[in-house]
């Protein structure tokens, strides 16, 4: 047989493809259009010549295809003309007077596709020649999906945030300019998921009529959630759930219908139905970018006529910035569909794959900004053994255990050894290096959240199954905690005993139930994991993050941040944690391994000036400064006080900005310092077009200038109304050595702080001496001070709350107690501890002392004083009764006749049953009492 020429191989390669797409290939003289619903003719005649192929459906015909060699590929489109030219053509035979629709040019190896019902026909490379049906089915459609993407119609946005709004907008304007991938980059926790599905909405709706989207997820957890919120979802145009409107299938087999309108599917399970080959479920658990064994080749996907490659019109992928690389690229490209990816994290392979098509840039500072996510302080554990090893000594019993059966044994240790710090919790156990950082976590607590009761709902990252079986049962020791206080969590269907070859010795608590515990319920208060919670698991009540492992992929740690970004509002917050005071505002990352000082990490805290006071930073920025740091830092913790007002704080901050609201005045800022931003600025100083160099010392006055225009808003009495109301809101880290913890304390405690606090509570007395009836009586006019009621000392706290919350006299009295080196008990009510604070400051008391004390003793010199006189003694009904007035002066400051119809004097008769006991000497008792036991 003659060798065929590089023509007739192009021929053949093109017939294979054609066949597996469901053609019947055919000659021109033989044509039989009894064989099939599709028919390819080769050398079809027309009247510019012989055609490679004509498509036939349905008899009629509706394409034509341009063979070339595999040397064409990589100029294949410079064929478009000639191809069209056949499709313009008349063909013999048929006459057509409209050119054929559908054109395509290949080599067997590449094909390329135009479909002239589009708007502006492009061609577009596809896996395979589409099936006769579905050109047949296209043919009965009126206008051809891009065509109908023109008509979308405008956007509702009612319910929708403004960064979703974006993204919808620009995905739906990137469709109708036919770009084929777009990239939504949305921070973790602002509704990625739900715009997504607010997109598949009016995609799937008419008269845009998609006929199926595909929802893609790397993991199994990621495609339940989003089964959950398709049918959860309403749209904002109809109460109907969608999935009462549309047919959602999560794919749990190897079967696909072709009656829904949405699929959704883990990568790893369209592989292997691409393949059609069973699938591993274990691979659905574990997201690509841990898995630690891939094939050496990928192997390639091939055509599927179950599933060919027009099977859907758009896939949604899910956390793209995982599963768009080796093995799983060639999943995506195969379909001919548009492409939209979903991502907190892009990084260079994303923004190129996605052809830098970005609709939405939401970033992590401006969710903060907007209130859709909290920030994170950074709060470092350090220990001598993480940071530097250690040594096991010679000739000592050493303990040696499995990794998995953990089965023990003991033997000599015959020479010394030293262990790195990256051997510790794999080759090397230290279990009191682990519990010195577990302690130093509880111990600190305190400091990282002030006033709880219960420890916040924690997530702690471990480095293995043994580590987190070890800081498990360690946690559980030093916090006192049952089982139920500290459970375990991963990626597994269940968190199952194995044996050495994976199989299960004992079933395990569900995931899903601990993660729904964590979620809602007050126990577990800690959970510890290895491979879950990276993406995709919502807990919105997480507050803390307690890192134990190091992290190699950055953007798998910037998910693994994300886990405590999400907001909660105070009612929900207390649900899970009775203690809380305000909505969730920050949470806290407990680096006790350094993660967050590697090089890796892709952000850092907003907050890069942890140690300089808010009112500072304020002016700061008022009196000019307008850095990165000052600025990101100012608006973070602007953002983190918003989180924590009422409405009524909110209107008396805008109040005095002139009518700006606190989050606009944080949005603002953050624009000040965005790059983007910063850079169109200095292009217009330097008078230079896009894309040139300003040069930095440019970009700095552009800063300078976006900075000086927000700062305007700042005056005197905004900054120091913002100050007084965050005293009382906002909370400390300290970021120091724990492993010495006196340097971890709260700053309140020291003696220089306590001494600040004092002195700034006795100024604030004195400043209001003239102000206040109740400290007008105390400075100037001691010998009235029996008069001062209760309704004047709750004004002077009221004053206090509303204008120095942070001189709450609990926390005054703290400081005091310190500095007077006071061990007696706290008092439990506000007004008692301020009347007891204003005695320490006007000199009444040299030191701090409790007031019911101060009436219990003044009560009794006094009873005594009277009996040693000549009157006669008071009987023990009178006595009763004047301890009850003790007790009320106790714990209101004073008492009055009025008193005596209120609990308990009412229950004793009231006025008349104390005028029945002391007669004519009632008021004189009631106004020597008030005068005797408050001196």
């Amino acid at each position: 047989m003659a060798n065929k020429t590089s023509e007739q191989l192009a021929r053949d390669n093109v017939d294979q493809i054609l066949t597996e797409a469901g053609w019947v290939v055919q000659n021109k003289n033989k044509i039989n259009f009894a064989m099939g619903q599709g028919i390819a003719v080769r050398e079809y005649q027309t009247d510019v010549g012989p055609a490679d192929y004509v498509l036939f459906v349905d008899k009629k015909a509706v394409g034509v295809i341009e063979a070339k060699p595999e040397s064409w590929g990589e100029k294949i489109t410079t064929v478009e003309e000639q191809s069209q030219g056949y499709a313009n053509a008349s063909l013999k035979w048929v006459h057509n007077k409209e050119p054929l629709r559908f054109v395509y040019e290949s080599t067997g190896v590449i094909t390329r596709f135009t479909d002239g019902a589009d708007p502006n026909p492009r061609s577009r490379e596809v896996f395979n020649f589409h099936r006769p049906e579905s050109l047949a089915s296209w043919l009965r459609e009126t206008k051809s999906f891009r065509a109908r993407l023109q008509d979308m119609p405008p956007l509702p946005t009612e319910g929708l945030r403004d960064c979703q709004i974006n993204a919808i907008s620009n995905l739906e304007q990137s469709l109708k300019d036919d770009r084929p991938r777009a990239l939504i980059q949305m921070a973790t926790g602002a509704g990625k998921t739900f715009t997504a599905i607010t997109a598949s909405y009016r995609l799937l709706k008419e008269p845009v009529s998609a006929k199926r989207i595909l929802f893609l997820v790397d993991t199994k957890n990621l495609g339940e959630q989003a089964e959950q919120e398709f049918m959860t979802f309403v749209p904002n145009d109809d109460n109907r759930k969608f999935t009462e409107l549309y047919s959602v299938q999560r794919l749990k087999s190897a079967h696909i219908s072709t009656d829904s309108q949405v699929y959704i599917s883990t990568i790893q399970r369209m592989y292997s139905m691409l393949k059609d080959e069973p699938l591993d479920e274990s691979l659905e658990e574990q997201n690509p970018a841990e898995q630690l064994t891939k094939p050496k080749e990928p192997l390639p996907v091939v055509y599927n006529a179950k599933i060919p490659p027009e099977f859907f019109d758009v896939i949604i992928i899910d956390e793209c910035h995982r599963s768009i690389y080796n093995l799983w690229r060639q999943v995506i490209e195969y379909f001919d569909a548009y492409l939209v990816g979903l991502t907190a994290t892009p990084d260079a392979r994303t923004f190129g794959f996605f052809r830098k098509n970005v609709v939405s840039e939401y970033s992590h500072e401006k969710a903060v900004a907007d209130g859709v996510n909290v920030g994170n302080e950074v709060f470092i554990i350090e220990t001598e053994k993480t940071l530097q090893g250690g040594t096991i000594t010679a000739k000592q019993q050493v303990e040696k255990r499995e990794r998995t059966t953990r089965r023990k044994r003991w033997e000599m240790q015959d020479e010394e050894q030293a262990y790195s710090a990256k051997q510790l919790d794999r080759d090397i156990v230290n279990p009191d290096q682990i519990r010195t950082v577990i302690r130093t976590f509880k111990n600190s607590l305190p400091i990282m959240f002030p006033g709880r009761a219960e420890v916040p709902k924690t997530l702690v990252f471990a480095k293995t199954d043994s580590h987190a079986d070890d800081i498990i049962q360690i946690i559980r020791e030093e916090f006192g905690g049952s089982n139920q206080f500290c459970k375990k969590v991963t990626y597994r269907v269940a968190n199952d005993k194995l044996d050495t070859e994976g199989k299960v010795l004992e079933k395990g608590e569900d995931p899903a139930t601990i993660l729904a515990q964590l979620r809602n319920d007050y126990y577990p208060r800690i959970a510890v994991t290895v491979d879950m919670i990276a993406t995709g698991t919502d807990v919105k009540a997480l507050e803390c993050l307690l890192f134990m492992r190091d992290v190699k992929s950055r953007n798998y740690f910037e998910q693994m941040k994300g886990r405590g970004t999400r907001t909660l509002d105070k009612d929900n917050l207390q649900k899970v944690t009775p203690s809380a005071q305000s909505a969730k505002t920050h949470y806290v990352i407990v680096d006790a391994i350094g993660v967050t000082k590697s090089i890796k990490t892709a952000s850092r805290p907003l907050i890069t000036k942890p140690t300089v006071a808010l009112k500072d930073l304020a002016m700061g920025v008022m009196m000019g400064a307008s850095d990165s740091d000052t600025v990101s830092s100012l608006a973070g913790r602007l953002a983190r006080l918003d989180k924590q007002l009422d409405d009524k704080e909110r209107a008396r901050i805008a109040e005095k900005a002139g009518g700006v609201p606190l989050l606009t005045i944080v949005g603002e800022l953050f624009n000040a310092i965005d790059g983007d931003n910063v850079e169109r600025k200095a292009l217009d100083i330097a008078g230079l077009p896009e894309g040139a160099d300003p040069g930095d010392a440019n970009r700095d006055k552009a800063q300078a200038e976006l900075v000086g225009e927000v700062a305007k808003v700042f005056n005197g009495e905004l900054i120091e109304l913002i100050d007084s109301i965050r005293r009382d809101k906002e909370q400390t880290v300290v970021h120091d050595d724990l492993d010495k913890l006196v340097k971890a304390e709260w700053a309140g405690d020291t003696e220089e702080n306590a001494q600040a606090l004092t002195q700034e509570f006795a100024d604030y007395l004195t400043e209001q001496a003239d102000n206040i009836d109740a400290l007008t009586i105390y400075f100037h006019t001691p010998a009235r001070r029996s008069e001062v009621t209760y309704l004047q000392i709750k004004t002077l706290l009221d004053v206090i709350k509303q204008e120095r919350p942070k001189l709450a006299p609990l926390r005054v009295w703290q400081a005091y107690a310190h500095l007077d080196s006071y061990k007696g008990t706290t008092p439990v009510a506000e007004l008692t501890a301020l009347v007891a604070l204003i005695r320490r400051v006007c000199g009444i008391d040299s030191s701090i002392t409790p007031f019911d004390a101060t009436v219990r003793k003044n009560f009794q010199s006094w009873i005594m004083q009277y009996h040693a006189g000549d009157r006669e003694k008071f009987n023990e009904q009178q006595m009763a009764w004047l301890r009850l007035i003790r007790d009320h002066i106790t714990d209101s400051t004073h008492f009055e006749r009025e008193d005596l119809d209120n609990t308990p004097f009412d229950a004793q008769g009231g006025l008349g049953r104390m005028y029945q006991l002391f007669g004519d000497k009632m008021d004189w008792v009631i106004e020597v009492m008030n005068r005797e036991l408050v001196a």
